[in-house]
């Protein structure tokens, strides 16, 4: 790696780094996506596997591959992944963004009892790209860049050696300062976490379809004790009890030196 440099090349190289994994699924004859599908019964219609399709279409290879990851969910789950994959790429077939809204505007209540974190996050990331209104291309965006993030900062501090559910001790931090000239965070004061988090869970209670999906992701990262904003939350609590045994220690050396002769 180029000492200057986390990615040699800068924009050019990365952009196209990443239109390399975005090449078309393409389509064989007979293959279009389903847009009139009835979804109710496809929600409680289980995957089952198939023999391997004589078709060498991308579409057929990346099926087989759902339908191995989706056994024991519905064909609702696996043709929602289905769209999913297909509207990552460059291109697409036209029905898929259609599609894609349709099962979530009608069906969202099945997915949300039955996909993983894993495919929740997929299906709002794709509003960012694919929502029918600006309001749900926002929140997709907003929670992109959030999920991203926080799986790229958790994934890398495992290497520390910490359980995710256990915090820093406090007389550990670094006397370093933070990257790019950022100003430190204030465990005692500051909000960025509110900041942050607040404003995209208000638009999520505002924005139709996407929004109850949203929630429902917000609502298992508040649920969860190991995300960096629970660890955050016992760091400030574990502040605030130093502070307040400081205090208590502080009072009861006044009152003792006040009742000498």
């Amino acid at each position: 790696m180029s000492e200057g440099l986390t990615y040699p090349g800068g924009a050019e190289a990365l952009i196209a780094h990443w239109q390399q994994r975005r090449a078309p699924l393409d389509q064989a004859p007979g293959e279009s996506l389903p847009l009139a599908a009835d979804l109710a019964a496809l929600a409680r219609q289980p995957v089952t596997a198939e023999p391997a399709s004589r078709s060498a279409s991308g579409q057929s290879r990346k099926l087989q591959e759902l339908r191995a990851e989706l056994a024991g969910q519905s064909e609702l789950a696996l043709l929602n992944a289905l769209c999913i994959a297909h509207l990552r790429k460059r291109g697409f077939p036209p029905e898929a963004p259609r599609l894609f809204r349709r099962i979530w505007a009608e069906q969202s209540e099945a997915l949300l009892k039955s996909l993983d974190t894993r495919w929740l996050v997929s299906s709002i990331i794709t509003f960012a790209d694919h929502g029918e209104t600006e309001a749900q291309r926002r929140l997709g965006a907003s929670m992109n860049v959030l999920f991203s993030l926080m799986k790229l900062y958790e994934a890398e501090r495992l290497h520390s050696g910490h359980a995710p559910q256990q915090p820093f001790r406090l007389n550990r931090r670094a006397a370093a300062p933070l990257p790019l000239g950022m100003t430190g965070f204030s465990l005692a004061g500051g909000g960025l976490d509110v900041n942050l988090l607040a404003p995209i869970w208000d638009e999520a209670l505002r924005t139709p379809v996407a929004g109850p999906l949203a929630c429902h992701l917000l609502e298992r990262l508040n649920a969860d004790q190991g995300t960096v904003f629970r660890r955050l939350a016992m760091m400030r609590e574990a502040l605030k009890a130093r502070k307040a045994a400081g205090t208590a220690a502080a009072g009861l050396q006044s009152a003792g030196k006040a009742q000498q002769p």
